[in-house]
Order: C-alpha cells, then structure tokens, then sequence
C-alpha cells in the first residue's frame, strides 16, 4: 500500500511538471536558446511559428493572447546584437499604439468599463508609471506641431473614451522604452549623455494614443527628458506618406483589396450564422451589428478579462469570439497569398521606407542628427511596411508592435555599413525580399545597407510592374 500511494505522489508530480512546463512555454516565459558566443540561433530569426511553444494549429483564442501583448515578465528581445567590431550608428523605431478602448461599440450593449486613469498600485504594473504621469503634468506647455498641442499627453478618464489609450498600452510602451534604453543607451551608447534634440526625430499620426504611445516609450528611452529638447511632427496620413500621398494605383489596389476581403466574408456560412446568432442576441439586423464591426469591441472584453455583453436574449459568448478571429485569420492568409495588398503595399510603404533609407545613408555618411527616430503609428501603418520587405509570415501588428531598423559600420572595415531589421525584438533580416538570401552568399552577420537601398530605390518598383523608375510614376501607372 505505501509504494502504491509513493507511486501515486510521484505520477501526480510528474502530471503537474508537465502541466507548468506547458504553461510556461504557452505564455512565452521560456526563453528562446542562443548560442554560446551570445549570437542568435537560427530560431531567433524566425517569424513562423515555434513548433514546441505554439499550437500546432490555428488556435484563434492563442492568437487574440498574443495581439493583447499583456505585459508580464521582462521581454527577451535581438535588438542591438553584433559582433564586437560593430558599432551602432543610428536606430529608426516604427511602433504601433498600445492596448486602447474600441474605436466600435456592439449597439444596445454596454461599453465595456474600464478605467483610463493611470494607477500605480493597479495591475499592470511598471516601476516607473508613477513618475511618468508626473513627468507628463509637467510637459502642459511642451511645444509639439499643430494639432498634437492640443491633445492630452497621458489617459485620463475614469471611463474609457472611444479609441483612448489605457494603462496597460501605457505599461507596454514604457517597457519598450526601457528595453530599447537598456541596449542602445547603456549598452551601445548610440546618444551622448548631453544629447540634443536635433539627434531625435519624433513623428506620430493627431491621434491621443498614438502621441501617448510615443511618448511612454519615450520617457521609458529618456526618463524625465528635457522638455526643450523634445518635438513632435505631426503626421496626417496613417501611412506616413508627408508630401507623397496622392497615389491612384495605391487606391485602386486598395479598392480591389477590399472587395476580395467582402467577397471572403459572404463566403464564410459559419460567419454569417454567427453574426445572425449576435445580431438577434442585442435585436439588432445583421447588417448593423457586422458595420459595427464587433471583433473590436470583443477584443477589449477579452484582453481586459471583462465577460462579453449580454442582453435579455442572451450572452454574446467564445464561441461566437472564435468564429469572427478565426475568420481574420482566414482572411490575413489569403491576403498574403493574393497579389493586391502586396501592390499597395509597395506604394503604400515606400514614402516612409524611402525616409529611413535617406536618414541611413545621411548617417553612414557621418551625419550626427536624427540618430534615433520614432514613428508612432497603427496597424494600417506597419501591416503594409511588413508587406513590402517580404516579411509575410511575420504576425498581424499587435498592440505596441515594434519594428526597428539598425544601421551598423564596420571598425575593421569603416566605410562599410550594414542593416538590421527586428520585428517585436526578433531578428527577421533574413527573411526580408532584399536580404533572404544574403547569408548563403556571405558569412557576414548583417545585409549590406546597399541591398536595402537598391531595394527602396529601384527593386520595389522592379516588383510592382517592371516597367516604373520611380514612385511617381508607379502611383500613375496602368490601372491607375
């Protein structure tokens, strides 16, 4: 009887090991390997799914986790890794907002109540939240392009506004900042300890949570930076086009993309049954309840842990959730495997990749301003850039998605300067269109800056039609 029940003890423990080990691997707290010499292994290049940490197939509730980006333990990221005869020369940030309250409310439904006012002691936590709402009350009369001067710089509502940053897209991007401070400031020193702000270029669309994204990761960069030294360009456009936005061809592969996303939707029986089923729970017609696009509310309830709403007919519940996420992962798949977004991606993107060349190259050349530049910016913003360098594999923009881009010289060699593109702190330079095959070639760590300047300048318009030399005669081509 004793060995039976020591038998017993000894296979519950076993049952429970592997249930943590599981745990641990599902929510990303095990650390990716690396090499011994501290570079990465092959699996820190990857965007495709990891086999032993992922579901091996399509789980749409794993999926919504990982667009939550729920702030937990310290982030284990590829930014600023080299070999030692490296130095870093300048760094260009492109961020998606944090977490936000929908921009779509479910009609007939109650909002979601969550609290955007920032609270130390409220989870998620960061060490520093607390000094950046003071820090923030201190920067009222900070001088940012018109309209940003007129935005809060932080949340602060007891209850969420459509489209408001809450803390945990606050936490995110502090966490950003540190990160990115640990590396490039203490470890690489790309700023001198007397920086100025011609070193910094700062750009974010007038939207509040864009402008608060921007600057959580900012005092996370730089803790309790100089006001004087810090200005915002504002930026119209969600694709950061500046002066270059008029682009018939890019509308029309738009329009010619919207279309196939409608024609997939009235496609999918399951989503149709399903928004019929939402749609009679909150009395409703269809037809309103898929305008009032209800995934994004949902989104909110489910990364904020709040029961979805509920109605005298009922409750809208996972099942309905899974149905409508599996239908956008279906549709990301597709969009993928069909030419049109990748045509309106490369005009989409080249005006803001086209920027950061120019400030590589001024860099590399040994300009000392603009070292450090941030974007901050949307989903519509870095879904098209992931497109047009080939990254297809690479996940949906979560909330505070990050992707860096590294400029690099060579000690050994001075004149020779090299890129890095990181995605959510893996390093994904060897799956751009530009560099794929870089690394068979060469047993250099890096692309060559020349390979992404040549891709910009010429190789993007080569993919579109061939035929164009340049953006403007692109965005006027045939089917324009």
């Amino acid at each position: 009887m004793l060995y039976r029940n020591r038998f017993l003890m000894l296979l519950a423990l076993a049952g429970l090991l592997a249930f943590l080990s599981l745990s641990l691997q599902f929510f990303h707290l095990i650390p990716v390997s690396t090499t011994k010499n501290g570079g990465s292994s092959k699996s820190r290049k990857r965007v495709m799914p990891d086999p032993v940490t992922e579901p091996p197939t399509v789980d749409p509730v794993y999926e919504a986790l990982l667009y939550c980006n729920i702030p937990s333990v310290a982030e284990h990221s590829m930014e600023g890794h080299a070999p030692h005869h490296y130095k870093l020369v300048s760094v260009h940030v492109f961020i998606r907002h944090g977490d936000r309250y929908p921009l779509y409310a479910i009609p007939k439904t109650k909002r979601p109540e969550i609290d955007c006012t920032l609270v130390a002691s409220r989870k998620p936590y960061h060490p520093k939240l607390e000094a950046f709402v003071s820090h923030m009350s201190k920067g009222s009369g900070a001088s940012f392009e018109s309209p940003l001067n007129s935005l809060p710089l932080y949340p602060n509502h007891l209850l969420c506004e459509m489209g408001e940053l809450t803390q945990t897209g606050v936490v995110q991007h502090l966490q950003n900042g540190q990160l990115l401070r640990d590396i490039y400031l203490r470890k690489h020193k790309l700023l001198p300890n007397n920086w100025s702000s011609e070193q910094l270029y700062l750009e974010t669309t007038g939207k509040s949570r864009t402008l608060q994204s921007g600057l959580a990761l900012l005092y996370g960069f730089l803790p309790d930076f100089d006001w004087k030294k810090i200005y915002f360009k504002h930026q119209p456009s969600a694709l950061f086009c500046s002066g270059s936005c008029y682009c018939p061809l890019r509308n029309h592969y738009l329009e010619k993309e919207q279309r196939r996303q409608y024609l997939l939707r009235l496609k999918n029986r399951d989503l149709e049954r399903t928004y019929g089923e939402m749609a009679k729970i909150v009395d409703i017609p269809t037809k309103q309840l898929r305008a009032a696009n209800p995934i994004d509310s949902m989104l909110c309830h489910f990364c904020h842990n709040v029961s979805f709403p509920c109605s005298r007919s009922g409750c809208l519940g996972m099942e309905h959730f899974k149905v409508i996420k599996t239908h956008q992962i279906e549709d990301e798949r597709e969009r993928h495997e069909k030419p049109l977004y990748f045509g309106y991606s490369l005009l989409g993107a080249h005006p803001i990749l086209n920027q950061t060349v120019n400030r590589m190259q001024r860099a590399a050349e040994g300009w000392t301003d603009e070292l450090f530049t941030l974007y901050s910016a949307h989903d519509v913003t870095l879904s098209p850039v992931l497109s047009a360098l080939g990254l297809l594999e690479a996940r949906f923009p979560r909330f505070a998605a990050r992707l860096v881009f590294e400029l690099w010289q060579d000690r050994q060699k001075p004149s020779e300067h090299s890129v890095r593109i990181l995605y959510n702190g893996a390093d994904v330079t060897f799956h751009t269109s530009f560099c794929h095959d870089f690394h068979k070639r060469s047993p250099k760590p890096m692309c060559p800056l020349e390979n992404l300047v040549r891709f910009v300048k010429r190789d993007m318009f080569v993919a579109l039609d061939g035929s164009s030399t340049n953006y403007y005669d692109a965005c006027h081509g045939e089917g324009a």
